[in-house]
């Protein structure tokens, strides 16, 4: 049976290192991307070119119809769906709480977390055992923050991904007998362009002291550990947490 998998955010950054790898490792690879096209073509373009298999898909996972629309591709491009990276997110301006705009929190939770939940939800309806899958693995982007609140900065991120920690566990635990496991990662300083996106292009080489590593992450590295968590070297692994951090 064909490995499919669905990256969400699959056009940079750890999502992009993802998709590489786990081409590089047999899977089909949907890379989906919000806005930017070129971004994502390009991801598609390096997988061919080494041999694999590979699409770009796009949707904002924050709109449930897109979202739809999306794994429907997904579908008639490869088949059922056995695996599922959540990793699409967004981060805002620094901004302490007593800043911040219901739009701004609304969108937060609309693409991070909302987002995530539908997402899981296609996926689950064509993995399933009980619906007629095979099983599969689900892997959910966390965050330091999570554990961290991001004070100062952006609690609102780090809320939103304390939500996707209670969900990752609630999740894994519901289909646990449905053939599916369901593991998050939880990246600490990473060098990636979501921190110019947040305002902020030099905070990871900034915070790079604090890390007792005493050092930035690369994408390649969460990657890593993302592929691990899909792969069946992970086959008793569900409701766990792999901290990619550094030691922060």
């Amino acid at each position: 049976m064909d490995q499919v998998l669905l990256i969400t955010g699959g056009s940079r950054g750890i999502g992009a290192a993802t998709a590489l790898l786990a081409a590089q490792r047999g899977w089909a690879v949907a890379v989906n991307y919000a806005s930017n096209s070129l971004a994502a073509d390009e991801v598609v373009r390096t997988i061919r070119d080494r041999g694999g298999r590979a699409i770009s898909v796009q949707a904002d996972v924050g709109d449930e119809a897109q979202v739809v629309a999306m794994f429907e591709k997904v579908d008639a491009k490869f088949g059922r769906l056995t695996a599922l990276v959540n990793n699409a997110g967004v981060v805002d301006a620094q901004a302490r709480v007593d800043q911040m705009s219901v739009q701004r929190l609304e969108r937060m939770l609309r693409i991070n977390v909302i987002g995530s939940f539908v997402c899981a939800r296609e996926a689950v309806r064509r993995m399933s055992t009980k619906q007629g899958g095979s099983g599969g693995a689900i892997v959910n982007l966390s965050s330091a923050a999570a554990r961290l609140g991001s004070p100062g900065q952006y609690v609102d991120y780090a809320a939103s991904k304390g939500a996707i920690d209670s969900f990752t566990i609630g999740l894994a635990k519901e289909v646990a007998d449905e053939g599916i496991r369901v593991n998050a990662v939880r990246p600490g300083l990473i060098d990636t362009e979501i921190h110019a996106s947040g305002g902020m292009p030099d905070r990871a080489a900034q915070l790079a002291p604090t890390v007792p590593m005493k050092r930035t992450g690369s994408a390649e590295e969460v990657a890593n550990g993302i592929v691990w968590l899909l792969s069946e070297e992970a086959s008793y692994v569900t409701a766990t947490f792999l901290d990619v951090t550094g030691g922060r």
